[in-house]
């Protein structure tokens, strides 16, 4: 089955422009320690495209020259990559915030031992993916063992006070739905890992981020798969809320792939539309060294509509925490996770 190509490319999305840009979001490579089946970049541990050292140096020119104020690390897992402590350190000796979108595995993987140590000496920012405190749904969704893993990852992160009041130390979570619906609201979710993290494991963490699934690579296949692909896009696009227009996340952060092409989000790079800068039909990183981002058109399309929809998803977890228009309650949530997987 293949999906319905208009619902996905040809879209009655709001035309965006971008504001001043304040994220450089750079996927450092595709591979990775896990194959999960949510991941819209379709990672895993045979892949082996990775950022080269020039490409690096050049974000770090680009840092410079743009005062970028946030450095957002992606892959795959980023930290694969062999020049990232080095990334690492010469953003942070810029002042610039780092964050690391880790998967708590990583750092028990054979020559990672020193990593953890390493990223809270340089102070950098832990976004984690945990898509739920319940070790079967995790290993559903992630693989077998990956739960026990993430956990000890977790307090091995708390142990060096990550997490915890007065450290300065960030450490925020991810949640994804598994199936094909919204996420609960963020709120009272956060409560509830909050709640059980504690009680259960001694765990403890800043914000949990809710983020909907979107509907391309991996889970984009799997919803082919169950012939859920044209339902999922028409909840999206019935779901949207156009207050969150103004705070999606493309409108101050431009994505970076591994070769350096510029694309208008982590979406769009997966999907192959690449971003243009005042005139460009499409451009790499080196031309932000000339040309300003700012005012810049931004590609949209059918699954932008997952980042509008309800309370809205964001790398930063929901773009309106309060809302809970077309989600599930956490309780409806849990209950729900697995059935479309």
């Amino acid at each position: 089955m293949r999906p319905t190509l208009p619902l996905l490319i040809t879209t009655d999305f709001p035309a965006l422009r971008r504001r001043r840009l304040e994220t450089l979001q750079v996927n450092l490579g595709y591979r990775c320690n896990q194959s999960c089946l949510h991941c819209h970049v379709n990672a895993g541990p045979n892949r082996t495209e990775m950022m080269d050292a020039p490409t690096i140096n050049t974000v770090l020119a680009v840092l410079r020259a743009r005062k970028i104020s946030t450095l957002d690390l992606t892959g795959g897992a980023p930290e694969l990559n062999p020049h990232f402590r080095d990334l690492v350190a010469d953003a942070r000796a810029l002042g610039t915030r780092v964050i690391d979108r880790c998967n708590l595995t990583i750092l028990s993987e054979p020559g990672q031992a020193s990593l953890a140590d390493f990223l809270a000496g340089q102070r950098v920012e832990i976004t984690a993916s945990l898509p739920c405190y319940s070790p079967a749904n995790v290993d559903r969704q992630r693989g077998n063992g990956v739960f026990e893993r993430s956990i000890a990852g977790l307090q091995q992160l708390n142990a060096l006070g990550y997490g915890r009041p007065g450290t300065g130390l960030v450490l925020n979570l991810v949640y994804n739905p598994q199936g094909p619906s919204l996420p609960p609201a963020q709120g009272p979710l956060e409560a509830d890992y909050k709640r059980e993290l504690r009680q259960h494991f001694g765990i403890e963490f800043n914000h949990l981020f809710a983020l909907a699934n979107m509907p391309i690579q991996r889970f984009g296949s799997t919803l082919l798969s169950h012939g859920q692909f044209d339902a999922y896009m028409q909840l999206l696009r019935s779901a949207h809320r156009p207050e969150n227009l103004d705070t999606v996340m493309c409108r101050s952060l431009i994505s970076v792939d591994w070769q350096g092409n510029l694309h208008d989000c982590d979406f769009n790079q997966m999907l192959g539309m690449p971003a243009g800068l005042r005139g460009q039909t499409r451009a790499h990183l080196r031309d932000l060294l000339k040309v300003d981002a700012e005012d810049s058109p931004i590609r949209v399309a059918g699954h932008c509509y997952g980042c509008t929809a309800g309370q809205g998803s964001s790398c930063g977890g929901a773009l309106v925490p309060e809302a809970s228009d077309g989600a599930q309650s956490p309780a409806q949530s849990q209950a729900a996770i697995g059935v479309a997987t």
